[in-house]
């Protein structure tokens, strides 16, 4: 482009333009610190979670370690030949048991609803210091009555029951 044959009115145009882009700019500039701002705390929220995301690795790693220390003994072996073999119920679906539960109690030789809705009192008490239960916590979520339901496959009425 030769600015040598430019017109009076072409660069009057020119000036103009540059005069309203600087003007721009510095209106604009204000609002910069109001997305800088917004910047930070998007960045310090990232940089958080990575923390967070950083300290559950660890604690994943830390449990599949403890995890892979643990022996394997006959009820753990008892425990994984009925599952593999279908011998065992989903025992977690009984409110108040969950899958920790479920796993102790699987260790401790109850695989079957029947089981569960058959256990004394005496063993109860056993259970519930096993898992670390509050006494009477069994009794109170009505493991008994649960387990009999889920026995017969009544799961609507369980799930209306015991949500």
């Amino acid at each position: 482009m030769d600015f040598a044959h430019f017109t009076a009115n072409q660069w009057a145009i020119l000036a103009l333009v540059l005069v309203l882009g600087w003007l721009l700019g510095m209106l604009t500039r204000s609002g910069g610190a109001r997305w800088r701002e917004a910047y930070e705390r998007e960045h310090a929220a990232r940089e958080a979670a990575d923390a967070r995301d950083v300290a559950a690795r660890q604690r994943i790693a830390e449990l599949e370690r403890r995890d892979a220390e643990r022996p394997i003994g006959p009820d753990t072996a008892t425990t994984v030949g009925a599952a593999a073999a279908g011998r065992r119920d989903d025992l977690a679906l009984i409110r108040g048991v969950g899958r920790t539960g479920e796993m102790h109690l699987n260790e401790a030789g109850i695989l079957r609803y029947r089981q569960v809705e058959q256990m004394s009192d005496r063993q109860m008490a056993e259970y519930e210091g096993r898992l670390g239960l509050a006494p009477g916590t069994i009794a109170r979520e009505q493991w008994r009555e649960q387990a009999a339901l889920l026995d017969e496959h009544r799961l609507e009425e369980h799930h209306e029951r015991f949500p």
